[in-house]
């Protein structure tokens, strides 16, 4: 009986990490965070791992001084978001902040920079440390991501009952002899 017990519990165990294995990611974007562009983009794009909802998203990009240069037309197709850019004039980095909506998924909200070196610029600008967003990074590293780390926790948690399970059983064969 306490084996069926187990087994249930396993069960409900597994089928919670699955919806959690699915958080929605930032997969790339164009600019890329940490690129230096030497003409002026006419859009930004983000794509993510899952479709974003029609409504409620959000992407600004802003310049060195801080004043916004998107156009505020956000395009939104599927997993890509798509924000057009007026013709960027200032040479230096733009910061690109995003907030975009999957269906059952917290936002996924973050920020990186790109930096532009304007045609007429003759110096290029040092770069200056910036605080990156941990929670969302441009171009995720294999295994950071937070969807990867849970799998990994679950499946030893999953470890855990299959040994105790195997304990168990073990246990109940051999007090049989």
């Amino acid at each position: 009986m306490k084996l069926k017990q187990f087994g249930a519990v396993l069960a409900a165990v597994v089928l919670m990490a699955f919806p959690m294995a699915n958080a929605n990611e930032l997969v790339t974007a164009d600019p890329a965070s940490g690129s230096t562009v030497l003409v002026s983009p006419s859009a930004v794009t983000i794509i993510t791992s899952l479709p974003l909802m029609a409504d409620g998203n959000s992407v600004e990009v802003t310049d060195p001084s801080g004043n916004r240069v998107d156009d505020g037309t956000l395009a939104i197709a599927d997993t890509e978001a798509l924000v057009g850019l007026i013709p960027l004039t200032v040479g230096g980095y733009y910061t690109v902040s995003y907030t975009l909506l999957a269906e059952n998924d917290v936002p996924l909200t973050g920020n990186y920079r790109f930096n532009f070196i304007s045609p007429d610029s003759v110096s290029s600008q040092s770069p200056s440390p910036i605080a990156i967003d941990a929670t969302a990074s441009a171009q995720p590293s294999a295994g950071s991501s937070k969807g990867t780390d849970f799998l990994v926790i679950m499946m030893l948690v999953l470890s855990i009952f299959v040994l105790i399970g195997l304990g168990m059983y073990a246990r109940k064969i051999f007090s049989e002899r």
